[in-house]
């Protein structure tokens, strides 16, 4: 008898080109892994009642690595019956949850605006059951956006644990970078409060883009540069992070589980950009 799927379907909420900024980042950091799978398979876990983010992401990746191949897994039965239309070589939708019910272990997965519906100490569970799934080398990516990608933060997983968070925006859109602070996981967002370590880093990222103004006359683009170099400098350690949740901020990188000297990171679009 077939597993029933575990999890909770969620608001099915989705948008065209909503996950863009998370997608250009995997294809680029995670391409080399992908290149190097026998058969890459990435998974879109919890698309939503619309099979856009799937088809996006096959495209996207497959300007790292042509061979690359996705299944949307959803929950909900009626979901992937409404996807099923869409299937094309290397595009497949599955009925699912955290389980991953495919006959090979993939790559990627990325569960986008999927946990937030959970509670905080439901995540680590979730977390490890699908880094399980992974094939050696494999990255899980999760994290929240807003409903048409302009703010963006996730958190990236292997085997071993959180390796990164990172924050990326449309830089026009914030007035500093604490405005990131609503998307944040549901590892994290809990712990934005006065003592916890992503609160400060928040804290003196905004007083970093205080001090970068500057170079706002050269575009919103230097002065965050300039401020992501001034919050995680040479000679300045990364914040520490709890045990739970990890931390990144252009794309700069952090360590999250336990102080390993690696960066937190934050990844900015231009002004101009969507």
């Amino acid at each position: 008898m077939r597993q029933r799927p575990i999890g909770t379907a969620t608001r099915g909420t989705t948008n065209p080109n909503r996950l863009r900024r998370m997608d250009r980042w995997i294809a680029a950091v995670h391409g080399p892994a992908l290149r190097r799978a026998d058969a890459p398979v990435a998974v879109d876990l919890g698309y939503g009642a619309a099979p856009w983010t799937a088809v996006e992401l096959l495209a996207r990746l497959r300007t790292a690595e042509p061979r690359t191949a996705v299944a949307g897994i959803e929950i909900d039965p009626d979901r992937v019956a409404a996807a099923k239309p869409y299937e094309r070589e290397g595009l497949t939708f599955v009925h699912g949850g955290f389980e991953i019910p495919l006959p090979v272990r993939p790559t990627l997965i990325r569960a986008a605006n999927v946990l937030r519906q959970y509670d905080e100490d439901q995540v680590a569970e979730v977390w490890a059951r699908l880094c399980s799934r992974l094939a050696p080398g494999g990255l899980l990516v999760e994290g929240t956006c807003d409903e048409i990608g302009r703010r963006h933060v996730w958190v990236a997983l292997g085997p071993e644990g959180p390796r990164t968070v990172t924050f990326a925006t449309r830089l026009g859109s914030l007035e500093r970078p604490s405005d990131l602070a609503e998307r944040l996981p549901k590892a994290l967002i809990h712990r934005n409060v006065p003592g916890e370590p992503v609160h400060a880093f928040l804290r003196d990222f905004d007083r970093a883009w205080a001090a970068a103004s500057p170079y706002a006359s050269l575009g919103a683009r230097q002065r965050w540069i300039a401020a992501v170099r001034t919050s995680t400098g040479p000679g300045r350690r990364p914040p520490r992070t709890p045990r739970s949740a990890p931390g990144s901020a252009g794309s700069r990188r952090c360590g999250p589980w336990r102080p390993t000297g690696r960066w937190w990171t934050a990844y900015g679009g231009g002004a101009r950009e969507r």
